[in-house]
């Protein structure tokens, strides 16, 4: 059975990736299909992978522009040449969904999410903070586009999702059913911490819309000290609302980010993700998450257990949430077997599993 991997692009290290990364430990001599590849951005269990780039690799200033390229991914994906494999694997967030397979050949999609920019529109632009000339021309490019999303959604012939968020966004965007897997976490890159640690810890992308503005300014108000990893445009404004509590550590590499996670009091988790691997590996170093209740959140912190959620995305109701969470005694222990339900290994036997029973079929 031969086996192709197809992923949207490979020049950044996010959840994303680490998905590519399980899909190549299960099948290390599958080829990896990719519209773009930066080797020195990717993961580097990826970098001595046999990649296959699209002719998007040989456009101009593509690493710096690679966003600029918009219209011209579906093309590059639909063009791969796929002849000869059975089963494709595809990772898609965007575009991968989308490639044409042999005739008769299996194509499970692990799909993270339908196209952002195309399904919540208004909520990426405002992200992005695009021009007035960007704003004119993109309405019609993504018109055009979710129709191509919809069109190229029947291809796949299984759809897995990483969470029930996103299923339910696939049969309302795409009219399709799906099978839920939620995503590998490195649970084993994580230790357990002794004490209940001094500082709450947020980890992430410093963009607006990850809300940790709300973080800053509830700790600032009661007090307590915050550490905040991570780096983005939102950094200078949120360095001016802090107070002298709040300390910014910038970008930090894995083994301080599990050694702060070891070491934190609990994990600060204001924003909403489809699913959210930062909450689960706060969990695996035996540290409660205090995160606010929509999205993925609901799905793997348990209010009261692995952690607290709060109602609505305001200073004072995270506030109550810190305030609630101080007052429960967390069990380490029982927090590092929760996040365990996650973990790479049984990921790798869950999609493993799907994959042999498909073929089956």
């Amino acid at each position: 059975m031969r086996i192709a991997i197809v992923h949207d692009y490979l020049n950044q290290t996010g959840g994303a990736e680490r998905v590519v990364e399980s899909f190549h430990r299960l099948w290390p001599d599958a080829p990896i299909f990719t519209s773009i590849a930066d080797r020195d951005a990717m993961p580097t269990s990826l970098r001595d992978a046999d990649i296959r780039v699209s002719w998007m690799q040989h456009l101009p200033a593509w690493k710096r522009h690679f966003r600029s390229y918009l219209p011209l991914y579906p093309f590059a994906i639909e063009q791969m040449d796929l002849r000869g494999y059975d089963v494709v694997v595809s990772s898609s967030s965007a575009w991968a969904k989308a490639v044409r397979v042999p005739k008769g050949a299996l194509h499970i999609c692990y799909c993270h999410t339908p196209m952002r920019w195309v399904w919540d529109y208004d909520r990426y632009v405002a992200r992005e903070n695009f021009g007035a000339l960007v704003r004119l021309a993109l309405p019609p490019v993504i018109a055009g586009l979710r129709a191509w999303d919809v069109r190229t959604a029947r291809r796949p012939t299984h759809i897995v999702v990483n969470s029930h968020l996103v299923g339910e966004r696939v049969r309302r965007c795409w009219g399709r059913s799906s099978e839920v897997l939620h995503p590998p976490v490195e649970t084993d890159r994580f230790t357990v911490g002794t004490g209940a640690g001094r500082s709450h810890l947020v980890v992430a992308r410093l963009a607006h819309y990850k809300r940790i503005d709300l973080a800053v300014e509830a700790f600032t108000q009661l007090g307590l000290p915050l550490v905040v990893i991570g780096d983005g445009p939102a950094r200078a404004s949120l360095e001016a609302k802090a107070g002298p509590n709040v300390e910014f550590r910038g970008q930090v590499n894995d083994v301080g980010v599990a050694a702060a996670m070891r070491d934190c009091r609990a994990l600060v988790f204001p924003g909403e993700e489809d699913f959210g691997i930062t909450p689960l590996e706060a969990n695996a170093s035996g540290r409660p998450v205090i995160a606010y209740g929509a999205g993925g959140a609901v799905e793997t912190v348990r209010d009261g257990v692995t952690g607290v959620l709060f109602g609505t995305q305001t200073v004072a109701s995270l506030a109550q949430a810190v305030q609630r969470a101080e007052a429960i005694t967390w069990d380490s222990g029982a927090l590092r077997q929760h996040a365990e339900l996650y973990s790479v290994a049984d990921f790798e036997s869950r999609f493993r599993a799907i994959v042999e029973r498909e073929a089956r079929r």
